[in-house]
């Protein structure tokens, strides 16, 4: 203890000075606490042990943490955390269009986190003409430069930006990442063992190299200048580090028959996104999954029974830190704990009268959210198509609200739609007396043609349309896209299937190599 006013040094800290607890795993500062807050405190010690627990047993995966980073609290950029040194570097990785096609992505995204690489930013999306050549600048001079131009413009590619973490330099050991690949005879094994055990260190690329998924990416490295970076993702400063979740959240049956509104305005509130939801009545089997915690309690019965006696609200929740934030946000998994230590809490501040359980649930983990979110909202294929009239500019707006409306983007191409390709998209429309306008328009230039893939995704692709006319759209949907880019009933900007049978059907013709995963079947 220090009296303030005694030591010139310690001045600065008069009436703002309050105790701060940081919390480590693995030497990175993952959560910071200002303020005596024992309650607080113990929660995020029991929530961070109960972590560890499960990783240790092998029921989750060690999350990818991002160090808290500090500031001055009297400095100019106090606002703004600060994420890196004048000598951060980092490296991009363009995953190519056919890997992307043939479903790599994730895998390559995988093995990068697993070699101790830290993915700062991504996204999926074609590269304009501009960014391919200010990437691809060594290779402008090659003669099939232009074709090559087309191909990166015409098709999605998936965009990293890597940086090394908190060490230098990620470590790996060469027996581990060769052993899928090489086979050895006993005597190799043998001298290998009594060597000691050697961990090098090496670049991404090489180590691409040594998984044998080099070709598959293309890798600029040592960039310290992010004007590079941001030419391929505009907005990386604001977002590089952070890690945004989605989460499973649900409402139990007596929690969304009183106080659904309460509930998700305050969630709104805490800053997350409500992405999905959806009511559904629980199976007893179900009810018992996200029920196991009180399983031996002496009122699981009445829990089970309580859980099926009606609909509950199953939301997709999204926010930076998504998980950690929400299982702070909504305390114990019960009341007589939250009232007690956590008034605060979302399960003390919605308790119901007669339950002892909190009425809000949540994935443990992300392995778990993942899990969750695909069994209570299945994806839904459908197709979408951006007509030639829209700019490419437009076509950038569109597809990002295309994102923003949570759908992925699945696959896409673009293409000039001769009356050949067009009867794979209209071929419901084929006979009618307007058809050949509709063939006169297509053929002014070429067409961007997706799958998009989300829950509800054929109903949420037609109302993201909106009306038929964009007249009609401009007053009843205005936020709709042809509300804001269509010109006319035939420049209308998009289109796409009615139902799911005619959307299945398109997408079989426009993309005949396309199987789709985990389909939803109603």
């Amino acid at each position: 203890m220090a009296e303030a006013d005694s030591i010139v040094t310690l001045q600065p800290f008069r009436d703002k000075c309050e105790p701060v607890f940081l919390f480590s795993v693995n030497g990175t500062i993952v959560a910071k606490i200002q303020g005596a807050n024992a309650p607080l405190v113990n929660q995020k010690i029991i929530t961070l042990v109960n972590e560890e627990r499960k990783i240790a047993a092998g029921e989750m995966v060690r999350p990818q943490y991002h160090e808290i980073a500090f500031v001055d609290s009297d400095s100019e950029d106090a606002g703004e955390p600060s994420y890196e040194s004048i000598d951060q570097m980092y490296t991009i990785v363009i995953i190519k269009p056919d890997a992307v096609t043939a479903r790599k992505v994730q895998e390559i995204k995988e093995k990068i986190i697993k070699a101790g690489f830290v993915i700062e930013a991504e996204d999926k999306k074609p590269l304009t003409e501009e960014q391919v050549k200010h990437f691809y600048s060594q290779i402008v001079d090659q003669p099939d430069f232009e074709d090559f131009v087309s191909f990166m413009t015409r098709n999605l590619s998936y965009i990293l930006v890597v940086s090394q973490g908190k060490e230098k330099q990620p470590y790996w050991d060469d027996s581990e990442v060769n052993s899928e690949t090489e086979s050895k005879e006993p005597w190799d094994e043998q001298e290998e063992m009594a060597k000691p055990l050697r961990m090098k260190s090496k670049s991404l690329q090489q180590y691409l190299e040594i998984q044998q998924i080099s070709q598959f990416c293309d890798v600029e490295e040592n960039i310290t200048n992010t004007k590079f970076i941001e030419v391929l993702i505009p907005d990386f400063k604001k977002i590089r580090g952070i890690k945004f979740e989605k989460i499973l959240a649900l409402l139990r049956p007596a929690l969304f028959n009183e106080r659904t509104e309460d509930v998700l305005n305050k969630i709104q509130d805490e800053g997350f996104k409500i992405l999905l939801q959806r009511q559904i009545v629980l199976s007893e089997e179900e009810a018992k999954t996200l029920c196991k915690e009180y399983e031996n309690k002496d009122y699981f019965g009445s829990v089970i029974e309580n859980m099926t006696s009606g609909p509950s609200l199953a939301l997709v929740l999204v926010r930076q830190n998504g998980l950690g934030y929400w299982k702070q946000l909504i305390g114990p998994s019960n009341v007589e704990e939250a009232k007690e230590y956590l008034p605060e809490s979302l399960c003390a501040q919605f308790a119901i009268e007669g339950l002892p359980i909190n009425q809000l649930y949540g994935s443990d983990s992300l392995e778990d959210a993942e899990r969750e979110i695909q069994y209570f909202f299945p994806p839904q294929h459908t197709v979408a198509l951006i007509k030639p009239h829209v700019t490419q500019e437009q076509r950038e707006d569109i597809m990002k609200l295309i994102k923003e409306t949570g759908f992925d983007i699945t696959q896409m191409k673009e293409i000039l739609l001769t009356e050949k390709e067009a009867e794979k998209i209209y071929f419901k429309i084929k006979g009618k007396e307007f058809y050949k306008d509709v063939l006169d328009i297509l053929a002014e230039g070429t067409s961007l043609v997706m799958i998009l893939t989300k829950w509800n995704a054929v109903l949420d692709w037609r109302r993201l349309m909106g009306p038929t006319d964009p007249e009609e759209a401009r007053l009843l949907s205005p936020d709709s896209i042809r509300a804001q880019f269509g010109k006319n009933i035939l420049q209308n900007a998009v289109h796409g299937a009615s139902t799911m049978e005619e959307a299945m059907e398109t997408i079989g013709r426009m993309f005949e190599d396309f199987i789709p995963e985990n389909l939803e079947e109603n």
